[in-house]
């Protein structure tokens, strides 16, 4: 299996804890979108949390002396970059945000900047429906189907939150997610 091939695993896989989270009905059938709204406002609590988690102090923190290694900070801001980027695209709009991973690096423009990437995309998802999951978005040199995206952005979220709680736990820190078990 090629790596484009396995994406789709991929993402089922990583919005799997975020669904759950997101609490679906016990013993119905659930289809794309509601999986995804649901996908969405679990990994929007589960990134928030840990965003507040942190202490400011540590919100330069890096877990290695590599220097391409992200600050938490950055980890956290680029889910929000990337947010902006998809929701865009999704709602086939102009992206209306710049790039907050490199001045976003205290934990108040950190927050504000996770907090109006979510206030974005809310509507995105929120709005769809099986006929507009389906429909092509403009994305690169070709089209995508507008869930497609929308996947993405969840499995992206998803791998930032994975990293945060690596950072949260070099600082003893319990992740939000392992909170809640």
């Amino acid at each position: 299996m090629t790596h484009h091939a396995c994406m789709p695993i991929v993402a089922i896989v990583a919005l799997s804890s975020s669904v759950a989270y997101g609490q679906m009905p016990a013993g119905q059938k659930v289809g794309v979108v509601p999986y995804l709204q649901a996908g969405y406002t679990g990994i929007k609590a589960d990134l928030t949390a840990a965003a507040e988690k942190m202490p400011e102090a540590d919100y330069g923190f890096r877990p290695s002396q590599m220097p391409d290694t992200r600050t938490y900070a950055a980890v956290i801001a680029h889910a929000a970059d990337g947010m902006f980027g998809s929701c865009a695209t999704a709602k086939g709009v102009a992206n209306p945000s710049g790039s907050h991973e490199k001045s976003a690096v205290t934990k108040p423009a950190v927050l504000k900047a996770l907090a109006s990437a979510f206030a974005f995309c809310d509507d995105a998802l929120s709005s769809l429906t099986e006929a507009t999951a389906g429909e092509y978005v403009p994305q690169g040199p070709g089209e995508v189907a507008r869930a497609a995206v929308l996947i993405g952005m969840l499995a992206h979220n998803a791998e930032m939150y994975g990293i945060s709680t690596v950072y949260l736990r070099a600082r003893n820190l319990v992740p939000p997610g392992s909170e809640r078990r």
